[in-house]
């Protein structure tokens, strides 16, 4: 790989301070890079070009849509058309830019623990890298309906397996793209289950310590060595919030239906709350009343989960 790290990643006001902790996160880890966001609203490119990040290229929405896109956008939910949009955000920065020789997309909810030189190293000559979910046996289920990997992040090299794959997929998101499963399939993320079958150099990035995620993390033994965390025998090197949720300016849903144990919390999502507080109030030097980063609680869903046992709305 070239020395200069290439990633992407997209959020709108929802997911701001989580993208801003991925940026953070790579800041600490990833040495000479450079991070292309696209903002998915206008208050978002507004408050990033305000704070002026460094190592990133920051791209407006309307400079990055195309007429394939914008011909489907009002068919679509919000997350449904971003969902769409993601093959197009590789091949929007090789078309910009032709010294980028890989792109590795990044899910803003990720955050890094550790260097990522394992994730490039896994690449080789491949082409492709895409991650497995590894659900843990309580959510094995969950394969049928969301998949066998997950889009958090691949990488891309700039050669005919990769171009091939994009516009494949890019194509097949244009013409299907929903939260609903239908007929296998579930968004942008089912379309990889055949990826290894359908185009050549894929590789499966199968480091213990990258893509850990609620519906896996139970997997494994998590314990601290010389300041940094642990998965069983490996640095942790990223982690994946998902459904990660700041409902007011100390309140935290953690994962909502997972489960998770003290461990985790004091490990791994204590830190990533700093993290995300801090943004808070980096946000508010530029921009006094956003409240983009808080979502609603569902009570419905809360209920449920006291039913079962499983809370874990958090003050810190």
């Amino acid at each position: 790989m070239t020395s200069l790290r290439n990633y992407c990643t997209y959020f709108d006001q929802r997911y701001l301070l989580m993208g801003l902790a991925l940026h953070q996160s790579l800041m600490q880890h990833a040495g000479d890079f450079k991070l292309w966001i696209l903002a998915l609203d206008d208050e978002t490119y507004r408050i990033l070009d305000r704070m002026r990040l460094p190592r990133v290229a920051l791209i407006r929405l309307s400079e990055f849509e195309n007429p394939a896109l914008l011909a489907v956008k009002n068919t679509r939910s919000a997350v449904e058309y971003y969902w769409t949009a993601t093959p197009d955000l590789p091949l929007y920065i090789f078309s910009q830019d032709a010294s980028v020789s890989h792109i590795t997309y990044l899910d803003a909810d990720l955050f890094f623990f550790a260097p990522p030189e394992p994730v490039e190293s896994a690449l080789g000559n491949g082409s492709i890298l895409i991650v497995e979910h590894r659900y843990s046996p309580e959510w094995a289920f969950m394969a049928q309906e969301s998949g066998i990997y997950n889009v958090s992040l691949i990488t891309f090299r700039r050669d005919a397996n990769a171009l091939a794959c994009l516009h494949w997929w890019r194509e097949r998101c244009l013409e299907w793209c929903y939260v609903r499963p239908e007929k296998g399939k579930k968004g942008d993320q089912k379309y990889l289950d055949d990826w290894l079958t359908r185009f050549p150099g894929v590789v499966v990035l199968n480091h213990v310590g990258c893509g850990v995620a609620p519906w896996n993390i139970s997997n494994y033994q998590i314990h601290l060595r010389d300041g940094s965390v642990w998965i069983d025998d490996v640095p942790l090197l990223f982690y994946h919030f998902h459904q990660f949720r700041q409902l007011g300016p100390r309140q935290f849903d953690l994962a909502q239906s997972y489960r998770l144990s003290r461990q985790h919390i004091d490990l791994i999502y204590r830190p990533y709350v700093a993290v995300i507080q801090e943004n808070v109030r980096r946000v508010n030097q530029v921009s006094p009343n956003f409240q983009g980063g808080y979502f609603k609680r569902d009570w419905f869903r809360e209920i449920k989960r006291i039913l079962k046992r499983r809370q874990y709305i958090q003050s810190f």
